[in-house]
Formats: structure tokens, sequence, C-alpha cells
């Protein structure tokens, strides 16, 4: 029991930032704007917290510097694919090598740490937080262990990422900037033929995807760890992307789906090195691959076929 106990916690702690950046660009490219750089975005958000968090000595002030690394970087890719109607993968993709570049850069010069920042203090990082009954509940069996260790004792960036799907839920499907956002992904011409500007529209849907990315990076940098590191988002962001098409861009199934590529992950953790019964050692590639090889197995075998928003990519041109 302790044992599950420990590895659904790890689960949980490992899908946040996946959870983040998926619901992210479940955003972006519900509006029709296809994000390859959440990567890029969560780089630069986790080291835009990292250097400021270490400045400062302030996780709140890390937390809104790392949004507004990860926003800038959402204008960017928004000015390249709506306003200069540019591609939308090769924007990406020069964020992300931007992204990681820069990083190092900044973080050798200002810091001379070989681009990572400096160990922050437990006052400049986001701790755990202990839920109410946490501490009475801790003798019950079963129940209070799962209470005490699974729910409680996450740090406040994690429930704001699992409350973020409920919320997204409602945003996108009983609000009515949900519905337009739903319906510029779908078919921009009819909602420019209303009246509705199909560019705010779209930059709306990416600065969302900023703020989430700028949140997801903070919770890597300055939550999950004690500083900054080279390339520490380590392919979250195609992890996310790969969760965000097995969900079929549906946020409830967002979710279930980063749970299941951080269990992967965990289990990598937990059997990282350990030597098996007839199998013998599991190669740690193997482990890395496997949320890959399950959505590309899922989805041609049990899933069927996943079927993006019609605009998704194509840059909108207003007819005269």
């Amino acid at each position: 029991m302790d044992l599950i106990i420990q590895l659904l916690d790890t689960t949980v702690r490992l899908s946040v930032p996946l959870l983040l950046a998926c619901l992210a660009g479940l955003y972006s490219e519900r509006s029709g704007v296809f994000d390859i750089g959440l990567e890029g975005k969560m780089l630069g958000g986790a080291f835009g917290a990292a250097a400021i968090a270490a400045t400062t000595g302030s996780a709140w002030l890390g937390l809104l510097s790392g949004i507004a690394v990860a926003v800038a970087l959402s204008l960017i890719h928004g000015f390249a694919s709506i306003t200069s109607r540019g591609n939308q993968i090769v924007s990406g993709v020069a964020i992300n090598f931007v992204a990681a570049g820069l990083t190092v850069l900044l973080g050798q010069s200002w810091f001379g740490l070989g681009g990572k920042t400096p160990q922050l203090p437990k006052t400049a990082r986001f701790s755990p937080i202990e839920l109410p009954f946490a501490e009475a509940m801790a003798d019950v069996p079963v129940i209070g262990q799962i209470y005490v260790e699974l729910i409680s004792g996450h740090n406040i960036l994690a429930y704001v990422a699992f409350l973020m799907v409920p919320l997204t839920w409602w945003v996108l499907f009983r609000t009515r900037f949900g519905l337009r956002l739903r319906a510029v992904g779908e078919n921009p011409a009819a909602v420019d033929t209303a009246g509705i500007s199909v560019v705010w529209a779209r930059y709306r849907a990416v600065i969302i995807c900023g703020i989430l990315c700028g949140i997801a990076g903070t919770y890597l940098s300055i939550a999950q760890s004690a500083g900054f590191g080279r390339d520490m988002t380590a392919g979250k962001g195609f992890i996310a992307l790969a969760a965000l098409i097995f969900a079929k861009w549906k946020p409830v199934n967002a979710m279930f789906a980063c749970l299941l590529f951080g269990f992967l992950e965990a289990l990598d953790i937990r059997f990282q090195g350990v030597e098996l019964p007839i199998i013998g050692v599991i190669p740690v590639q193997l482990m890395q691959a496997l949320p890959y090889i399950l959505t590309v197995i899922l989805l041609a075998g049990f899933i069927g076929k996943a079927i993006p928003p019609k605009a998704g990519g194509i840059p909108y041109v207003k007819e005269r």
C-alpha cells in the first residue's frame, strides 16, 4: 500500500507541468493556432521565475516573471502566425530553439553557473500546503493515508493545475468566450461574418496559453525544484502535445492523459536501474519513450482518429 501511494503521489507531482502545458495548448489549438512552442515557453517561464526568485527572494514575483516571459514568447508566436500569417509550426520550433539557447546564455551571463541559477532557499519557493484535518487523519487506515500523502501536501501551483481542468471545461463549453474560441478554430469566416474579430480571439487564446505555460515553467523551477537547470523541461512540452492529441482536445480527457503519462514517468523513476526477473534491467530510453509509443498504439488501435480543429494551422485572411 505504501508503494502504491508513493507511486501515485509521484504521478500527481510529475503530471502537474504536463497538465498545465496541455491545457495551454488546448486553448491555443482550439482557436486554430497550433503551438509546437510549448516546450520553449515552459523553459523561458522556468528561467524567468528562478532568476527573479533568486534575485528578490520572492516566489510570487518569480511566478509573475515566469508568466511574463512565457506570455512574451506567446505574443511573438501570435505575431508571426496570426498577424504576419507565417507558418505556425516553424514559428513554434523557432521559439523552442531561441528559449533553449537564450536561457543558458542569460543564465551564464547573470549568474556565472554554467546556465544555472543559484540554489533557491525555501522562502523563495512554493512550499507544500497541509490541508485541513491532515494531521488528525494521519492514523486512519488507507483513507487517512490517501488524504495525507496523496491529496494533501502539494504546493499551490499543483492545486491550481487541477482546478484549471473544470474551469477550462466551463470556459470552453459554457461561456460566450469559449463558444467564440471554438468557432474561430472551426470556421473563422463565419465568426468574422458575425462581426467578431478573429485576430483578437486568437490573440486572447495565445495569451492564455502563455500564462499557463508560465505557471508550468514556474512549477518546474521554484516548486518542484530549487532553481533553474539547463533544458530542465526535458521534452515535457512535447509530451503535453502528445497528451493533447490523445485527449482529442478535451480538458477532462487531457487531465487523465497527463496523469497516465505522469504515471509512466513515475514508473521510470521507480524502476530505473532495477533488475526484474526474466526481463532484466529495463533500458531508461524505453521507459522515456513509453508515453509516445502508448499514444500511437492507443490512437491507432483503441481511441480512433484524433481530428484537430478544422481551421487549425491555417492563417485567416479576411475576405474583402
